[in-house]
């Protein structure tokens, strides 16, 4: 597998590691009251450091924050069916991409078998 290429789906995957965390605490705090949703991004900053090649996709770090979509939302701003359906997508998103993994591994594994 291309270096580049194996740095960036491993950011990703800690990227998703994370959101996958931030989510479970939006949903375990979804009836505390004065909780804040929080959101996190790393998709646009890996993009862009992609561009810079290993050191710069090196240096990606996922962002958390208060999600801005709900912020102004007070006490109202616990939505259990939306930090459901960024969990669901999160996980989606990891399998993929574990899967992506896995067939480039077995790929390798039939190269080095054909190679003996």
């Amino acid at each position: 597998m291309n270096p580049l290429v194996a740095a960036i789906t491993l950011k990703a995957l800690d990227g998703l590691s994370t959101r996958a965390s931030v989510s479970a605490e939006n949903i375990a705090n979804a009836n505390t009251a004065g909780y804040q949703a929080r959101r996190v991004t790393f998709e646009q900053a890996l993009a862009e450091a992609a561009q810079k090649g290993l050191s710069g996709v090196a240096a990606v770090k996922p962002s958390i924050g208060v999600d801005p979509t709900r912020a102004t939302l007070g006490a109202e701003g616990s939505r259990l069916d939306l930090d459901l359906a960024d969990s669901a997508g999160t996980a989606g998103r990891y399998g993929a991409l574990i899967e992506i993994l896995n067939r480039q591994l077995q790929l390798n594994d039939l190269v080095l078998t054909e190679i003996r």
